[in-house]
């Protein structure tokens, strides 16, 4: 998670640099090289991203009974057509090297670090998802290195060191790492922060802009001479009514209480997911990756179907309800006034960033309920000495603190905050495992366990504390998170702030478990199954199909908020 930023960037440069190199020369010199990733993708996340690509191709061609280079062009044609020309660049580039490794009954780790996609650190072991081949991982590794020297056509991709050093996308560069490091919208043509387009940090995020070309519209704001000539708050609300001359806004929402909803989290907040078909060979079709483009340009996240901000109808399992919605259901007049200020490893520390993009003017705006929820970054990360890079308590304080702060510096008079503490995240490992993964279901060869030991192996788990199987490791990381929960809990006991009061709620993931068992599911289908880490709110557990609806009513009916509606808002 800490480096989704990075490498959603890489991504989506990516798709541009295959698509205007792709008949880039080979080199001159010596013998040819396996392609090389240009501009610095992270080594950890190329390396997974490879296995994850050759497994799928293998199982493909072992599923549809077909050769390997059936199944990458099977493959490339499941992709949405704006993306094929990308995959078949890099089926040009490697499918023929992964198609000869394969036929030889290399496994897709084999494959990897002979493409050298994958690499091993000087002192430290050779990272693998699958088991080691009966030679030794090693042995076979060299075997398929030696093949690969000496493959006739084996061509080198050219790139230059930085894709932005291209002179045409410099400037999209500069645009697109303006979006990821301030995550404001791409398109915001007025500059109120808020957009008419919906991915790239638009409108999945914060409420649409009725008027993108009057910086003095958009949702949230309290109404211009009650709206009686236009939408000024984009609620959809405006107008005279004939019979009485009373403007129609201050008709339904004067003394309505109006207030708006914004999230400031992390990739649970953001609803980040990436869809099992994408790599369960037996569910894999054209429509399975119809929703790609999307996805990697909402960073993997789906925040228009959350919990909090969610507005849309999902179309990844289940139905879309939300807080924001239920507060909308109650009062009409908060119609689109929603922010979900997350990202991917969103903790106490880069929040003190990301609430700069907060979108609120104490004079000119409804007040607000905002949710502070970093429910476990203060904790997890990917390094070997992980106790040692969590966040202190002290450290905590100061960050919330901070950051709250900043809210009483911006938020209308009359909000409110609500503190969510940290999730304990031993229920990851005790249910999930020795389960198997949507990777390993075909042949029953990948559990749970073996892929946290293979990105913690790459310095790429998105939380070394909770995903281990150290016992004592997981008990200890689950301390500090709620040395860190009772700070936030003393902090909405002991400190005021001039325009909202502030509450504690902790997240009640072991209450919804027990809940979701009693209605006939399991506590694994809690979790997304394809990163074993992050809430699932799409799960199906087999009772007509209504599984996803049940878990999401039931996250919602435990979420401390729902309690708190009545006094929250009208």
């Amino acid at each position: 998670m800490k480096e989704s930023r990075q490498t959603f960037l890489n991504l989506f440069l990516l798709l541009l640099l295959l698509k205007t190199s792709s008949s880039s020369p080979p080199p001159r010199g010596k013998d040819p090289r396996p392609p090389s990733l240009p501009f610095g993708l992270y080594k950890g996340h190329t390396c997974v991203g490879c296995v994850l690509v050759v497994s799928v191709i293998e199982q493909l061609a072992q599923w549809h009974n077909s050769t390997v280079k059936a199944a990458v062009e099977r493959l490339c044609n499941y992709i949405p057509e704006k993306l094929q020309g990308f995959c078949y660049v890099l089926a040009e580039l490697y499918g023929p090297h992964i198609a000869e490794l394969i036929d030889r009954e290399m496994n897709a780790d084999v494959v990897c670090h002979s493409l050298r996609l994958c690499k091993q650190d000087p002192g430290q072991l050779l990272c693998h998802l699958y088991s080691p081949p009966k030679v030794g991982l090693s042995v076979a590794i060299r075997k398929a290195k030696r093949i690969m020297k000496t493959s006739k056509d084996l061509k080198s991709f050219l790139g230059f060191s930085s894709v932005c050093a291209f002179p045409l996308l410099a400037n999209l560069c500069e645009k697109i790492k303006y979006v990821l490091r301030n995550k404001l919208p791409f398109e915001d043509f007025d500059g109120d922060k808020f957009s008419t387009f919906p991915t790239l940090r638009g409108y999945h995020w914060r409420g649409r802009d009725c008027n993108d070309k009057n910086t003095t519209v958009y949702p949230g704001r309290r109404p211009d001479n009650w709206d009686a000539k236009s939408d000024s708050n984009c609620n959809g609300i405006w107008g005279v009514d004939p019979k009485d001359g009373i403007p129609y806004e201050e008709k339904f929402c004067k003394g309505a209480d109006s207030k708006g909803v914004v999230l400031l989290g992390d990739s649970a907040g953001a609803h980040f997911h990436i869809p099992p078909e994408w790599m369960t060979v037996t569910q894999m079709s054209a429509k399975s990756f119809f929703n790609l483009p999307m996805a990697f340009s909402d960073e993997l996240d789906w925040p228009q179907f959350s919990e909090i901000t969610g507005f849309l109808n999902s179309t990844i399992g289940g139905w879309t309800d939300s807080l924001y919605l239920r507060l909308r259901k109650r009062n009409r007049c908060n119609h689109r006034d929603l922010q979900n200020i997350s990202q991917n490893g969103g903790s106490s520390g880069n929040i003190l960033s990301l609430i700069k993009s907060l979108a609120r003017n104490q004079l000119l705006d409804n007040p607000a309920i905002v949710i502070y929820a970093t429910i476990g970054n203060d904790v997890c990360n990917g390094e070997r000495d992980t106790l040692a890079h969590m966040t202190t308590p002290k450290e905590m304080l100061s960050n919330v603190v901070q950051a709250l702060r900043y809210l009483d510096s911006h938020l209308p008079n009359g909000s409110h905050v609500i503190l969510t503490g940290l999730v304990d995240g031993r229920f990851l490992w005790d249910n999930l495992h020795d389960r198997y993964h949507p990777l390993g279901q075909l042949n029953k060869d990948v559990t749970y366990s073996q892929l946290y030991t293979f990105l913690d192996c790459l310095q790429v788990s998105p939380c070394s504390g909770w995903l281990t199987p150290n016992e004592t490791l997981r008990n200890l990381t689950s301390e500090r998170a709620a040395q860190l929960s009772n700070v936030l809990k003393e902090i909405a006991r002991s400190e005021k702030f001039a325009n909202f009061d502030i509450f504690y709620m902790d997240f009640p993931l072991r209450q919804t478990a027990e809940e979701w068992r009693k209605m006939g599911g399991e506590p694994w289908q809690l979790i997304e199954p394809v990163d074993g880490f992050h809430p699932n709110q799409n799960s199906k557990n087999g009772r007509g199909g209504q599984g996803a609806d049940d878990m999401h009513l039931l996250f919602l009916r435990l979420h401390p908020l729902h309690y708190k509606l009545d006094f929250l808002s009208k």
